[in-house]
Order: C-alpha cells, then structure tokens, then sequence
C-alpha cells in the first residue's frame, strides 16, 4: 500500500530533517461539514469541545486527502479537531520526535518492527480498552499481536495490503492458450514455456533509491511461507532458526531460478542486472506492450497501471490487467498470503486521542475509508462490496476468510539492521551473481546480538 511504497522509496532519511518534519507535507484540516450528517454512529465517541489531535505518518498526496476526508463526519460529530501532517521522512524521524517531546498525537507506523522499537522506549501510550475491544471484534489474534508489545497492546490495525499476487494480461494469455497455475510447479512449467519462444515471461524492478532490493524481499518471504511452512516463516523472522538455514536457502533457489536467469528476466526491460536498475514503480508496465507476461507485486500496485493518472487501463479478469495470487506448493494446500498494514500508535495520553483512536479501529472508519478507494483492511466489519475494484474486492475477501493464513511481510518484522538494511542489500549483491550461501551467511552475521 502507499504508505509503505513511500517508506521503502525513501528509507534511511538523514536525521537533519528533523527540524523540517513537523511542518512537510502538511494536508490541511477539514472544514466542518456544511450538509446533514448522520451523527449516530459517532455517538459512542462523546464530545469534545475545543478538542483536537495531531497525527502524523507517509501517507502522502491522493492517499493523504482521502485519509482525511475518511474522518471528516468524525470531526464534525464529536468536535474533535484532526490535523494530519504526511511526509516520507515520518518513519525515519519518529523516534528522534519522540524522545525529544516532539512526536504528533498519534502516528500511522507501517513497521511492526518500528512500533516495538518506539514501544521499548518507553514513548507509547496503551490502548484504551475501547480499541482493544475493537480489535478482539474485528481482527484475527495475529493482527492484535503486531500490534502488541511484552504482552501490552498498543495500536489496532488500519490498512492493509495482500503482497504475492501475479500480474498478467488476460487478453493475452488467452490468445496464447496459457491457463492460471495452481501450484509453484506449474508456475515454472508455465515460465519455462513461454521462455522457449524466446520471450521473457517475467519483468521485476528492484530499485526504489535507499530502499532498493525490498520488492525481491517480497519474493523470498512469499515462497518462504510456501515453501517451509508457517511455523518456518515465524521462526525465520523472530530467528528462532538462522537466516541461513537451509530452509530458507531452498527459498532462495527456488526464486533464483527466475531472478538470477536470463531466460526469465527481464522482459521489455533488459538481461538480470537491469533488475537492479529498473524501478519497482515501473516494471510491470512492459506487460502492457506484450514484452513480458507476468509481474510480481502487491495488491497496492494496481494504482501504478495508470502512471498518468487516467482510467487507460482497467484491473479486471477481463480487463488491461488482472492477477493472481501466487500459487502454493500443492493445489490443496491451504491458502496462505504475506502481506502489510499499518498501525496507529498514540505518543499523548488524553481521552479525545483515545476517541479518535477508537474510531480509527472500527468497521465505521474501515468502510467509510474503503468506499473512498485505493485501499483495502483486514477489518471483519468491512463490506467487500464497497471496495473501488474487483481485485481490492477479493484481497478483502481473502484476508477475512478464516481459512487464509496470512503472515505480516517478515522484512517489517525483522530487526531495522536486517529488514531495512542486510536484507535489501543482500537482494542486491545476490541478484548481482554472489551465491545463495554467501548472501545468507552476510545476512546472518548482520542479526543484532540483542
């Protein structure tokens, strides 16, 4: 979703911007609402005259108007004041802000790994019991523990992203007679096929400035689930087992075979090492020439198949462009997804904080955020319907099934110096001809002692 694109396109921002922060990217405020508003289901929230909130994070441009527009009936309902400030260099800067006293009422952390790191500060405020009650209503056990810190919750979820999905145009893979695998075997038995007529079945970008390498992380963590397992992927994260063991080494093979080849990469674009130099933005786009056939990225790059903006282009089975999700090891193995989201920590203990958090952790906010479109949340109480596309349509689907297994990208939930630092890196130098065994062992030396 943007909030992470923005995070991964400018990771690692010097600490001199600090004094800049507070004051980029600034949204605006909402005006009081000048029609008829319902306020009903805001009742429960109280009102708070003269009251207001400040909340910060990288959401940035559409994705940021609409945010605030999502709590605009809020507002004007409980009285409650919400300024929202965006800028790229928000998850950079956080914990600087918070240690001097200077961090917003409540901040949007796309980065579980980040929130345990402010909450080791000591700068978090729990959440109330009106947001834990949310939570224990419309998230599964997983999403609450993302959030939760030496058993003390902290922030409910907000957004969401399904990562793994497949990228093809439907158009032609039907006139080629190439049908959708069910399973990674078939995946490379449908590669190999299109590569043998000299075409380049896959297109992968890998640049993204300072964060260059995280879309290749994207490919390890998803056959990492599929290939070893659940209970492998959480011991890889939390590493219970190193991050070269051999488990994990198949994984990267296993990718390998696409990445590291020339007869797979990279179609419309160039031979592996433009990989490296292609942005992650861009890379799909070659399948809508017919120079490459499929691309690997989340349900959040539907909104990059119209770089202008315009409607070109339409996402539907039958559509420019369609996806699906990459497939498992066996046809009946259960449905298991990688994926992001973010979380809404509070920094200021105050009631009209709490209001506002509460709020953000209902199926209220959830459909009254969806329905303006772009994005997706693994909240219960949203209506699928009321997504802006069939793919965001089935993402919601997917992530409310209770059969889904779903697991937070493992780079997130990694230590900073591995997950946004020796991963991405290790990506690089891997794709650029070090070995498996190599790149594994780098990145295992890099994992923090405590």
């Amino acid at each position: 979703m943007r909030s992470r694109v923005n995070r991964r396109l400018l990771a690692g921002v010097a600490a001199a911007g600090v004094a800049a922060l507070a004051l980029a990217g600034c949204t605006g405020d909402i005006a009081d609402d000048d029609g008829d508003v319902d306020c009903a289901p805001y009742e429960q929230y109280g009102t708070f005259e003269g009251k207001s909130v400040t909340i910060g994070g990288t959401i940035l441009d559409l994705e940021a108007d609409r945010l605030v527009e999502s709590w605009k009936d809020f507002q004007t309902c409980t009285g409650i004041k919400v300024t929202y400030q965006g800028t790229s260099e928000f998850e950079a800067q956080i914990a600087v802000l918070a240690e001097g006293g200077n961090a917003p009422d409540v901040g949007i952390i796309p980065q579980p790994g980040l929130l345990q790191r402010l909450a080791e500060g000591g700068w978090l405020v729990p959440a109330s019991k009106a947001v834990e009650d949310n939570v224990d209503k419309f998230w599964s056990e997983d999403w609450k523990a993302y959030g939760t810190h030496d058993g003390v919750f902290y922030a409910a979820p907000l957004m969401a992203s399904i990562k793994g999905y497949v990228w093809y145009s439907p158009s032609a893979f039907e006139e080629a007679g190439y049908e959708i695998p069910t399973t990674l075997d078939e995946l490379k038995s449908l590669s190999e096929e299109i590569a043998a007529t000299g075409a380049k079945p896959w297109c992968v970008g890998l640049e993204s400035g300072e964060a260059t390498g995280w879309p290749g992380t994207d490919w390890i963590e998803d056959f990492v689930l599929r290939m070893a397992g659940a209970d492998v992927y959480d011991q890889w994260v939390t590493h219970e087992i190193p991050f070269n063991d051999p488990r994990i080494a198949e994984a990267f093979d296993a990718v390998g075979e696409y990445l590291k080849n020339d007869t797979m990469v990279n179609g419309g674009i160039g031979d592996v090492s433009t990989q490296i130099s292609e942005a992650f933005q861009t890379a799909g786009l070659p399948i809508l020439d017919g120079e490459c056939w499929m691309h690997h990225q989340a349900s959040f790059y539907e909104t990059f198949w119209n770089p202008d903006g315009g409607d070109a282009n339409t996402v539907a089975p039958d559509g420019t462009v369609w996806a699906f999700l990459l497939p498992p090891v066996d046809a009946d193995d259960p449905q298991a997804v990688t994926g992001g989201g973010e979380f809404p920590v509070a920094f200021r203990d105050a009631e009209e904080v709490e209001a506002f958090r509460a709020y953000l952790s209902s199926d209220t906010w959830a459909n009254n955020r969806v329905s303006l479109g772009g994005v997706i949340s693994a909240n219960k109480g949203l209506d699928p319907n009321v997504a802006s596309s069939e793919l965001l349509k089935q993402s919601i689907e997917i992530l409310q099934d209770p059969d889904t297994t779903f697991r937070f990208d493992g780079s997130d939930l990694m230590p900073g110096a591995v997950g946004a630092d020796s991963f991405w890196k290790g990506i690089v130098a891997w794709v650029g001809g070090q070995s498996t065994q190599s790149v594994l062992d780098t990145i295992e030396a890099s994992w923090p002692s405590s």
